[in-house]
């Protein structure tokens, strides 16, 4: 069984940073990422890191939003920074795992204008 745990997510003014971490249950040497969903809108990618630590990133948090992992903790981080209100979403980790996609149950980030 996976388990991911994302940490609370925040309210933060635009401009701003933000710091989500994501605890995986067992090793986390699998793609890890993070997914978004806004009010009304469909779930978004935002973020991957491989196992060989190489990472993509949706074009609209490029030059923004660093993933990392730290194996020796089991965890993957997102790093936000420069924050915008449209950044506002319910946020997702994900692992890959065995050709099955598994999700965390979410954080709430609100950016303010």
């Amino acid at each position: 069984q996976v388990h991911l745990v994302e940490s609370v997510g925040g309210l933060v003014k635009a401009g701003g940073s933000l710091r989500l971490s994501c605890a995986a249950s067992g090793s986390i040497f699998n793609p890890m990422g993070w997914y978004r969903q806004a009010p009304g809108k469909q779930r978004e990618f935002v973020a991957r890191i491989t196992n060989g630590s190489n990472t993509n990133y949706a074009e609209s948090v490029k030059g923004r939003f660093i993933i990392s992992r730290d194996n020796a903790k089991n965890t993957v981080y997102l790093q936000m920074n420069s924050l915008k209100p449209e950044d506002t979403a319910v946020y997702y980790c994900t692992r890959d795992q065995n050709g099955l996609r598994y999700w965390g149950h979410g954080t709430q980030v609100t950016v303010s204008s």
